[in-house]
């Protein structure tokens, strides 16, 4: 039989497979539109600069963890302490890794959805921070802490008008 015969009354088969191929192809063109469009809408990542020690793993964790929640890292392992200093958050505040986002300072196991919050508010500040290494916050959440969450605060930090100082506020509390 010759698949390109016009459909007739003699083929009936023709029209057929010539009507599916066509339902084919425009479900097809659909979903490949549908489909870039889908990627299209996603937004694109958000870049974040991250200072760490280079043999730290909870820094590794939480750093997999923003980029799973939609940040693109940029990693510097020549450890934090300096580039804290300089951007004039105190030793107190301090945690194993400072990170830059949208001209905003991110100290330590802060969760994603704070940064998200701190960039879509927008407020004057300096920036967040979870101070120490609460075990249960993201990156000290593994395996190794045996289901363990300590309660622990993301701190709103600001500069003080009287100087180099900062004041701090909670900015989200994490009591489970």
């Amino acid at each position: 039989m010759n698949h390109n015969q016009e459909p007739t009354m003699r083929n009936p088969h023709a029209y057929n497979r010539r009507r599916t191929l066509q339902m084919l192809t425009a479900g097809l063109a659909t979903a490949a539109s549908t489909g870039q469009a889908a990627l299209a809408a996603q937004p694109a990542p958000t870049p974040i600069e991250v200072w760490k020690d280079p043999n730290c793993g909870c820094c590794k964790d939480w750093i997999a963890l923003m980029e799973q929640a939609g940040f693109s890292a940029t990693v510097h392992d020549s450890g934090n302490n300096a580039v804290r200093a300089q951007l004039g958050l105190p030793a107190r505040l301090g945690s194993c890794h400072t990170a830059l986002v949208g001209g905003y300072l991110v100290e330590g196991h802060v969760p994603p959805a704070d940064v998200r919050k701190l960039l879509q508010q927008k407020p004057k500040a300096l920036g967040i921070a979870v101070p120490g290494m609460p075990i249960g916050s993201p990156g000290m959440d593994g395996p190794a802490y045996g289901g363990r969450k300590d309660p622990f605060d993301v701190l709103l930090v600001t500069r003080t008008g009287a100087g180099s100082d900062v004041t701090t506020r909670v900015f989200s509390a994490y009591r489970d």
